[in-house]
């Protein structure tokens, strides 16, 4: 299929559209220029400082260097030899700190472990607000000397608020880490702390973006055009996103596509491959007169050795010429049997494998095309592996070249300007907590019948009751809404002045999730509604009862990527 036709931008002034791919091991940026009547373009930044390849890698290294004043010295590279050695003697390297993001679940504690912990007077948000203004600053820079006849172009966008941005995450990230991302993007001044500001604040999960990237250019099978089910198993750093989307054939717009399963998130990435490595390496050279070594090849496995491997015996970089033939040093390499490399990469592996066969399950179309991308991607040995397992299950499988798979900034501002998925899928069950009437003919109510008690109005009442509002697994449009009633009351007005209410997810294995006394670490906050004031107006006083009762609905949408609640109430309505 041809790439895709882009039609011309339809709005009334300029606007700028960047987007931050932050990955856990290396991060892109590119931008689009919105221009009322013409094509969008879409280009990635070439042009960082110290980049060892000028212009031909449109990556660089998430990667922060902090003194010991917690001034950042160095940004965006691996190798310091640029500076003096006594200068970089007591630096602090800071890698990987897009996990410290994750939330925080027993599905990610394994996860934890795993992870180079932050500086201790550093806290995640500070450091992606160091990293978010230095890649706004190069942003800026290459922009001004890209297009040196528009030197006032960035400074009218600011002037006229027409900067968006899009920020990237993985799948699993909800809510609360969106909002941590947005605080950092204030606090690194890509935007204001107002609500405007916040608005041109967007984000996309991994998956949709690369989603975007491959029908942004063209690549789309016979199968996928009839509307059967493609799934992008998005294999980066940290984590492996799957993501499950068919092609809505009835849709006006060409290129719709909706998803048609719940999206996951696994912390398998490359970096997990690495610290199986790193603790079979420890354990091997441990005690040995190798053991200053273990560092330098532990890195040298990461970035040199991993993604070359094939099925043979790996040689990694040792920095020394030292032999001993019992622990593989040899010629100035640890050598490693390719069966030992094979189970560093098999638990990552597995998990793709099992998570494609999870999602053809409980996919609502059949999954006839798989899309691997991500920089994990690059490493033969997993496509080769999970290939084995895609032709089993009848499934086309492919590998997009890497210019796609080192480009997933380029599928968010494709996300932004062209829109392609309409639907999503919700992957929890969403609600609130809430007191239910008893109903004595229901064996769970009578099993909790020492909670019951009695509200202001005569009812009887149980807590602790999910009451659900977005059930798991639901298709969501863009512009559908999920509510439900409820109702306070109480005997003094002023009570009734300011509410708020959790929004609550379960994530927990019960497929009709009742209780959040139950299974409560399954439960976890996405937001929070709070009433302005105004709810208190609506309130109407029952004599017979003696009590001020105010009735509302509580409004979720999901059909964007991400989550908005608010309160719903009816005025003057006799």
């Amino acid at each position: 299929m041809a790439p895709l036709a882009r039609p011309p931008y339809t709005g009334e002034s300029r606007r700028l559209v960047i987007a931050f791919d932050i990955g856990t091991t290396y991060s892109g940026v590119s931008y689009s220029i919105l221009t009322p009547g013409e094509i969008p373009e879409i280009f990635p930044v070439t042009r960082f400082p110290h980049q060892g390849l000028v212009g031909g890698n449109c990556k660089i290294p998430t990667v922060i260097y902090y003194n010991k004043q917690g001034k950042v010295c160095a940004i965006g590279m691996d190798d310091l030899g640029d500076f003096e050695p006594d200068e970089v003697e007591n630096w602090t390297k800071v890698q990987w700190f897009k996990m410290h993001l994750r939330p925080k679940s027993s599905a990610t504690s394994d996860a934890a472990d795993q992870i180079t912990p932050l500086p201790p007077d550093k806290t995640v948000i500070d450091i992606f607000v160091d990293f978010m203004e230095y890649l706004y600053d190069c942003t800026r820079k290459y922009i001004q000397e890209t297009f040196p006849n528009q030197p006032d172009f960035l400074a009218s966008m600011d002037r006229n608020n027409a900067i968006d941005f899009v920020l990237t995450h993985p799948n699993g990230w909800e809510g609360s880490q969106q909002a941590q991302m947005r605080q950092a993007a204030v606090r690194a001044k890509l935007v204001p702390d107002t609500d405007a500001g916040h608005a041109r604040v967007h984000f996309v999960t991994e998956g949709e973006a690369s989603l975007h990237l491959c029908i942004q250019r063209g690549l789309m099978t016979p199968e996928m055009e009839r509307g059967e089910g493609v799934l992008i198993v998005d294999a980066g750093g940290g984590t492996i996103d799957i993501s499950a989307y068919s092609r809505n054939l009835a849709a006006k717009k060409k290129n719709t596509f909706e998803e048609i399963a719940a999206a996951q998130c696994f912390f398998q990435g490359s970096i997990y491959v690495t610290n199986r490595a790193r603790c079979f390496i420890e354990n091997r050279l441990n005690g040995s007169k190798f053991q200053d070594n273990i560092k330098y090849i532990v890195n040298a496995f990461d970035t040199q050795s991993k993604l070359t491997f094939r099925d043979r015996p790996l040689y990694v970089p040792a920095n020394t010429q030292e032999k001993d033939t019992k622990l593989g040093m040899r010629n100035g390499s640890l050598r490693l049997e390719k069966e030992d490399v094979a189970g560093f990469f098999k638990p990552s592996i597995d998990c793709i494998v099992d998570a494609v066969k999870e999602q053809r399950r409980t996919a609502k179309k059949t999954i006839s095309t798989v899309f691997l991308v991500g920089g994990f991607a690059a490493s033969d040995w997993l496509y080769n592996q999970i290939e084995i397992s895609m032709k089993s299950l009848g499934v086309k499988f492919f590998r997009p070249d890497s210019n796609v798979n080192k480009a997933v900034a380029d599928g968010g501002v494709s996300y932004l300007i062209d829109h392609s998925v309409a639907a999503r899928v919700s992957k929890y069950a969403c609600g609130v907590s809430c007191a239910t009437r008893y109903d004595s003919n229901n064996q769970e109510h009578r099993q909790r019948s020492s909670q019951v008690f009695h509200r202001l109005d005569g009812s009887q009442r149980l807590p602790h009751s999910f009451g659900i509002i977005l059930p798991k697994n639901t298709k969501v449009s863009e512009t559908k809404e999920f509510r439900q009633s409820y109702n306070r009351i109480s005997a003094n007005r002023s009570d009734l002045r300011h509410l708020r209410d959790a929004i609550l997810c379960y994530k927990g294995s019960s497929p009709h999730p009742r209780w959040t006394d139950v299974d409560k670490g399954s439960y976890s906050t996405l937001c929070t509604v709070v009433d302005n004031g105004k709810l208190i107006n609506t309130s109407k006083y029952v004599s017979e009862g003696g009590y001020y009762i105010i009735k509302y609905d509580i409004v979720l949408a999901f059909g964007l990527t991400e989550l908005t609640a608010q309160y719903a109430w009816k005025e003057n309505v006799s």
